[in-house]
Formats: structure tokens, sequence, C-alpha cells
């Protein structure tokens, strides 16, 4: 039986899931997203990802693909079935847009760039809680730019990743990293054609190391060199951290 090829395309609050992919005892959006889809298709449906994200962390943009028995032949019958997933799942969970692809389309393995941001603010705020990392003391911001700047010289980021992961390399394409403020406090960019378990949050809590004045930064470069995570920064709660963008070499 032929089978159709779809992008989905959504949003989530990942405050009240253990990150994105599906765990025997815990809840994930993909699970949630899974068992909407089965219900509104009437068949199992399975979704892969654009990536994972770790418990807690949020994604303003996402992409999955997953495979459908049947055509869904017009905008009409789309927008109804878009309309139905919203309906059925939580309000953390939005979708977007849902479109046919070629059937050779991934949404992990064909997307060439990813962006995230991690959101930091300085006065207690109720509406920030659990959507932000609240810090007391005001970091030198233009000691951390220096410190991405020197970030971006390098592919190799073991020291940035968790161990015993299962990837065949540890290298990535960082192709934007910088600090600036925002009216709720300060967030960090970055941009790469793919990231580690981990790595982003490792970074900021390197970050951190410098814009406290704990190292310079040229104490970055030691760390990464050295391709040894305990070296490396704390890693900065999951809170802050939001997946922004995700691009691929087709017009979506």
């Amino acid at each position: 039986m032929a089978k159709y090829r779809y992008f989905i395309e959504l949003s989530y609050d990942g405050k009240n899931y253990h990150g994105w992919q599906t765990q025997p005892n815990a809840t994930a959006v993909q699970q949630v997203l899974d068992k909407a889809l089965s219900t509104v298709l009437r068949q199992l449906i399975e979704t892969l990802g654009c990536g994972r994200t770790d418990t807690g962390v949020h994604a303003t943009e996402f992409f999955a693909h997953f495979d459908c028995d049947h055509l869904i032949e017009s905008q009409s019958a789309m927008d109804n079935i878009i309309r139905g997933l919203n309906s059925i799942l939580p309000r953390d969970i939005a979708i977007k847009n849902i479109f046919e692809v070629d059937a050779g389309t991934h949404a992990r393995f064909d997307a060439t760039l990813r962006s995230y941001q991690y959101h930091i603010h300085f006065k207690k705020d109720p509406f920030r809680n659990g959507y932000s990392w609240l810090l007391r003391d005001v970091p030198d911001l233009e000691l951390m730019n220096q410190a991405a700047a020197i970030i971006m010289e390098y592919t190799d980021f073991s020291s940035f990743s968790k161990s015993n992961t299962q990837v065949f390399t540890n290298n990535c394409k960082i192709y934007n990293a910088g600090w600036e403020g925002n009216s709720n406090g300060i967030q960090f960019n970055i941009s790469a054609d793919r990231f580690l378990r981990n790595m982003v949050r490792a970074i900021v809590g390197t970050m951190m190391m410098v814009g406290k004045k704990e190292i310079p930064p040229e104490g970055v470069r030691e760390i990464i060199e050295s391709k040894n995570r305990s070296n490396a920064g704390t890693s900065v709660p999951a809170c802050g951290l939001y997946l922004t963008e995700v691009k691929y070499p087709f017009t979506l």
C-alpha cells in the first residue's frame, strides 16, 4: 500500500513534559502528539521529530514527519485535521500546519540549521517563572560576547556534550552565537547545523563563568580544546531554553 508523507509544524510549552522523545515511564510531547494524530486520522501514526529537546525545554518552532495510508486531498480537509488536533491536544501543544512532502523527506536528517534562545531575567516575575532563568546579579555581556566569538572558531564540542550519548561525532558548525538585552533581561542566541545533547545549556553555563569574571573569555578556548565535559560550566536550568527555528534546503 502506498504511503503519503507529511510534515507537521508545531510549538509547545515544555514545562509539563519530559522532552520531545517518547519515553516508557514519563510523558513526552511526541507521545501525546502521536496519540492525537492516531485518533484524528484513524490509524496508527508515529512521528519522527527534527531533533530532541530535553525535559522542560520549549519550542516555538518544531517539525516532525509522519506517514499516512491515505492522501489528504484538499486544503479544507487539512484545515479540519489541524482543527481536530488542536481541539484534543492539551493547551501547551499547538499545531500550526501540516503539508505533504516527498516520500524520502526527513524532518531530522534534512534539517540544515537549528536556532535556540536562552532567556535570563533579574527581577522576580511570576509570569516568567518556568520560562526564563532568574538570576540575582547581571553578568558582563561584553565579556560573554567575546567568549561567544571564540566558540564560533571551533567545531568539536565534546566539552559541552552529555557523556555516553549515541552519536558518531561531536562536531558541529556554529553559524551565529551572541548575547543581547531584551525587555525582560538578556538572551543568548545560537544557530548551528546540529547540536549535541545538553550543548546549549552547557555553553550558557560556561558563559556565566565568563560573565561573572570567574574565568577570562580566553578560558573558553582551553575548555573546548580539553574535550572534557567536567572542565566546562554547570548546565543551566531548562526553563530558559527555546528551540526557535529549524531550516531546510527546500521551501516549507
